[in-house]
């Protein structure tokens, strides 16, 4: 198993609801991209790591969206793939010209998600 699945999977089995064990996954990977990002000197050398737990994060996302019996509304899963084609396109362009200004939007879109995903902000909408 991949451990961006692995790492869901772990997360899923502390009691946490799915939409929480998704939302935890996104945060722990833009936790590691921020990390990265404050210390690209010391720590570049864990980008791809981190780049390629995000990616097969979003590609779990990606593909559950586009599951024909998938039962989020047409909208919503047009908009988890068309945020997953953007992480997919930003993480290929970092990898071939590595900045750490490329990796801040990655983190925000895993935040901003996340912060949609838990039942505080679902209740207040």
């Amino acid at each position: 198993m991949n451990q961006a699945a692995a790492s869901y999977s772990r997360v899923s089995q502390v009691g946490l609801s799915p939409r929480e064990a998704e939302a935890a996954a996104l945060i722990k990977a833009a936790a590691r991209l921020q990390a990265i990002q404050d210390d690209w000197t010391g720590r570049q050398g864990e980008l791809d790591s981190a780049l390629a737990f995000n990616r097969k994060l979003w590609t779990i996302f990606v593909s559950a969206a586009s599951a024909p019996d998938a039962p989020l509304p047409a909208e919503v899963r047009s908009n988890i793939v068309n945020l997953g084609m953007f992480i997919f396109d930003r993480t290929i362009a970092t990898l071939a010209e590595p900045s750490p200004d490329k990796l801040g939007a990655l983190v925000n879109i895993n935040r901003e998600v996340a912060a949609g995903l838990r039942p505080a902000a679902r209740a207040a909408a």
